[in-house]
């Protein structure tokens, strides 16, 4: 009996332990439940989210381009990509494999896909592919469920509409590197293209606009379910340029096959109206990649397709500068529109001789006479008697030999050489030989296409300081362009001589000239070598440039304006070894001044 009370209470005892035990347990489960769904909730409903929701970053539109009566320049298009977030996907192996059987991939594309989930964490979506047809997201769609982390996004895609005519100043995008790399959830994005040349770089900021957000509703399987909420973001801002389309395709084709560049400007503002260089390239080709065989033709190609020749081709202005030497001499009293040298052909200085492009010599010119037939003698006279600091002076005033301040950075200063830049550069001192050469804007002397522009504009505007510009500038812009310290005066003296060059029969560009209507054009020819011609050689006959290889024939430049009594738009030229400024330059420059006055822009 005792003992079957001692097992009772065994029994009981046991019980009350397990009892107890359970009820401890059940309150750790209340406490933990109540610390779990209390005071940590909000971090699990986070955590939950996070498993439910997928967070993509929503790209604005890229802010179009426009010229300045509104044709498009630059926009986008849609775009379809396929991407893959990496810890989304149990296997990438078997996920790649999968998606090949849907849309080939090159070993190239695969190996891509690879390193570039290699280089990004995990979770930042890498591009498989995109340009995908209707019927390749279709087939993505249905196959979704066998495709882990792989998803479609709707993208969009630079395009170019004027193709290469508007190569050089628009410039291209193309994908995101490691310099352009910043805090931008934007840059993170596969596929994402920033601008890389030209006012597409420039205005990258203002062209990017800000990132959205798109936040949706995913399975276990990461296949989305629904949208829960978007943000757009804010879109880039479009560019309105001050770029005439029409001019613009107008220009380029007058050069035809030749090499070189052109800038027409309005005189009064500087608004550039067309920018040419060419042989110019389609910069649709870098939206989506180039090909090694498209990239291999523009490098290897002898006339430089890429190289934007109208801010970054340095030549010598040959004797458009002369324009530069006759303002310099007259403002600073060493002729006046009387003063006359006489031209024998060639001109001895020390142990030297120099010699007249016209070899038997032009006789008795005065400065108007100097500019219609180029003559080198007069300039040469000129430039003894002035010295370099004061040619140098009037040059860098008419905008040659320093950056215009374009927004363009590839921009180059060109060169104005003087007797400090000569001890600086050789540690030599400048010689009377050196200011001869420099009087018909050869030997150090160095310009852009665009600086020959502001030049002949600063000149026939009257002497105002224009600055080029894409932009079209507001009327309190205009009313600060400052006026120059250079003479009315000598100013028209100076466009006598250009007008002569062109409208009188014997001047070196008689054969552009035009009368539309009684409005005619003035300008300056100009013809520059590129290959030194040796004493021996003169003797024995200098070679005609049509018997040289391309590389080795003189370049041909003309600047010009219209019309000649009101000028409103000028001219720069320049035909890499085109023979001649007469021949080849003054004619496509007229035929570009006579399109700018048919469309009174």
């Amino acid at each position: 009996m005792n003992r079957d009370n001692d097992k009772g209470k065994i029994l009981l005892r046991r019980t009350m332990i397990v009892a107890v035990g359970a009820f401890v347990l059940l309150l750790m489960l209340i406490f933990r439940l109540y610390y779990l769904q209390v005071y940590q909730g909000d971090k699990y409903k986070v955590l939950a989210d996070e498993n439910r929701i997928s967070s993509r970053v929503m790209v604005p539109p890229r802010g179009s381009v426009y010229d300045r009566n509104g044709v498009v320049l630059a926009t986008n298009e849609q775009n379809f990509q396929a991407l893959i977030i990496a810890e989304q996907t149990p296997d990438l192996e078997e996920t790649l494999n999968g998606f090949k059987k849907i849309i080939p991939l090159s070993n190239d594309e695969e190996n891509k896909i690879k390193r570039d989930i290699y280089n990004n964490k995990k979770f930042v979506p890498v591009k498989i592919k995109d340009n995908l047809t209707w019927e390749e997201v279709s087939s993505l769609l249905l196959n979704a469920p066998y495709l882990p982390g792989v998803f479609i996004n709707e993208g969009l895609n630079r395009t170019y509409p004027q193709g290469d005519y508007t190569a050089h100043f628009l410039g291209y995008v193309g994908a995101v590197s490691e310099e352009d790399a910043k805090n931008d959830p934007l840059l993170m994005v596969p596929g994402f293209k920033v601008g890389k040349s030209g006012l597409e770089k420039t205005y990258e900021q203002d062209l990017r606009g800000q990132a959205g957000d798109i936040k949706l509703e995913v399975n276990a399987y990461g296949r989305v379910m629904k949208e829960i909420e978007r943000d757009k973001g804010i879109p880039g801002e479009d560019l309105h340029l001050t770029i005439d389309s029409r001019l613009q395709k107008f220009a380029q084709d007058a050069f035809g096959t030749e090499s070189g560049a052109a800038v027409v400007l309005d005189v009064h503002s500087g608004e550039i109206l067309a920018f040419v260089s060419v042989p110019s390239f389609d910069p649709n080709l870098f939206t989506t990649g180039i090909s090694h065989k498209d990239w291999n033709a523009l490098l290897e190609n002898e006339r430089h397709p890429l190289t934007n020749k109208a801010v970054s081709g340095q030549y010598s202005p040959g004797s458009t500068f002369k324009i530069v030497v006759a303002l310099a001499a007259l403002e600073a009293g060493i002729i006046d529109e009387n003063t006359v040298f006489d031209c024998t052909g060639s001109m001895p200085l020390g142990n030297h001789v120099f010699h007249c492009w016209r070899h038997w010599g032009h006789g008795k010119q005065n400065v108007v006479e100097a500019l219609k037939n180029s003559c080198d003698i007069f300039f040469y006279e000129v430039a003894l008697q002035l010295g370099i600091e004061k040619i140098a002076a009037m040059a860098r005033m008419l905008g040659m030999g320093h950056k215009t301040g374009i927004t363009l950075d590839n921009e180059r200063d060109g060169l104005i050489p003087d007797s400090a830049w000569k001890i600086e550069r050789y540690g030599e001192k400048w010689q009377q030989g050196e200011s001869v050469i420099a009087g018909i804007g050869q030997g150090y002397v160095l310009s852009t296409p665009l600086q020959l522009a502001v030049m002949i504009s600063r000149v026939v505007n009257g002497g105002y300081g224009i600055t080029p510009s894409f932009m079209k500038l507001s009327l309190k812009e205009k009313g600060k362009i400052k006026k120059l310290p250079i003479s009315r005066k000598n100013i028209n003296i100076v466009k006598k001589g250009m007008f002569e060059v062109v409208n009188n029969k014997k001047g070196t560009a008689a054969g552009a000239a035009f009368d539309l209507d009684g409005v005619k054009m003035g300008g300056k020819t100009g013809t520059t070598q590129v290959r030194r011609i040796t004493m021996e050689e003169r003797e024995s006959g200098v070679m005609k440039d049509e018997d040289l290889p391309w590389r080795l024939r003189n370049h041909a430049l003309f600047v010009g304006y219209a019309p000649q009594n009101n000028p409103h738009y000028a001219v720069a030229v320049v035909v890499e070894h085109g023979s001649s400024g007469s021949g080849v330059a003054a004619p496509i420059a007229s035929k570009i001044l006579q399109e700018a006055l048919r469309l009174n822009i």
